[in-house]
């Protein structure tokens, strides 16, 4: 069985420990709206604010001729997302971002406008509670509603697919968040050089439910817990969670000294083979004829630098169990196998 959104094949063993009918599961994973632990619980996920937006979008273009109670849009792994349409008519609809176990998801609940008039062509525009990018160096340029490119994708695919059943020749579509400028006070988006709003984001069209933003409070999380997987980064978060669930998963990316230094207890130290084994010595591909870790591991698996580097990755972890995992969640290195 495979998560369609991240491609990672569910272990049998977790599969039967959720407790479920296999069919029921199935069609649960399926829909890209649940996340299997494992140790058999479930988690929901939910849909990004490209998600939502791209729903409202589409509901507003729909409502120019119909009525409209649910839309289905394309999202950017292939899978369709349903959601509600709260209220929809003569081109102006609303869309509430849904809700999911991400406990720090401060955008649950948010109400997505759009409004919708024939045009030629797509243009979609960013309102009120749309948040406004300051700065250069992020992926839309200075001056423009952050609306990140994937998203903005999502959008136009779904207001495409509203004009050819409505046969329109386009929409103009403008897209507000009436309390998107509250919210985004809350947000890291001051911070990062977004003003005005939040930013209307997704690379897959679903949200994981798990916080991997941690920023400054990494340390007091750390410090906080007596069972703790630090995680070299979002690969790294999405699986821990899975493979750990009765752990605090906090991502440090390269700063895995740092983390230990904060930590105590039952520590698990978890991450991409690039990062670990390079953190248990940085200089292991002086004179190897490797480029990268992962060529190495391609290319020559057995390689002793890559044995050399995991068993002083356990020593400088100081009793921490060190695991090392593949892009696909795949565990190829575990301390407790070792004798």
């Amino acid at each position: 069985m495979i998560d369609p959104v991240n491609n990672f094949k569910i272990p049998e063993e977790w599969i039967v420990r959720t407790g479920l009918a296999r069919e029921e599961l199935e069609t649960k994973v399926a829909s890209g709206m649940i996340v299997v632990l494992s140790d058999g619980s479930i988690l929901k996920r939910g849909y990004t604010t490209g998600t939502t937006a791209s729903a409202a979008a589409k509901a507003a273009v729909l409502s120019l001729k119909k009525t409209v109670h649910s839309v289905s849009v394309p999202t950017p792994v292939g899978l369709r997302a349903q959601l509600e349409v709260s209220e929809a008519s003569q081109g102006r609809a609303v869309v509430k971002k849904i809700q999911n176990d991400h406990e720090s998801d401060i955008t649950r609940g948010l109400e997505f406008v759009g409004e919708a008039r024939e045009a030629e062509g797509i243009r979609i525009l960013g309102g009120r509670g749309i948040g406004i990018v300051r700065r250069d160096g992020l992926q839309v340029p200075k001056g423009q509603p952050a609306i990140n490119p994937k998203p903005m994708e999502q959008i136009k695919a779904a207001v495409q697919e509203a004009i050819e059943e409505l046969g329109l020749r386009g929409a103009e579509v403008t897209i507000s968040i009436p309390d998107g400028e509250k919210t985004g006070k809350e947000t890291l988006n001051s911070r990062i050089g977004v003003e005005g709003g939040i930013s209307v984001l997704g690379s897959t069209g679903f949200v994981e439910p798990w916080n991997d933003h941690l920023g400054e409070m990494r340390g007091d999380l750390i410090r906080c817990t007596d069972r703790v997987v630090l995680t070299t980064g979002r690969i790294g978060m999405r699986y821990s969670h899975m493979l750990f669930p009765d752990y605090t998963v906090v991502m440090i990316g390269s700063r895995i000294s740092e983390g230990l230094d904060y930590a105590s207890g039952d520590i698990i130290i978890c991450g991409l083979p690039g990062l670990v084994l390079k953190w248990g010595n940085p200089e292991m591909l002086e004179g190897s004829g490797y480029a990268t870790v992962v060529e190495m591991l391609k290319k020559a698996p057995e390689h002793m630098r890559l044995k050399e580097a995991f068993e002083m990755a356990i020593e400088k972890g100081k009793g921490a169990r060190i695991v090392v995992i593949d892009r696909d969640g795949s565990v190829l290195m575990d301390s407790k196998n070792e004798s």
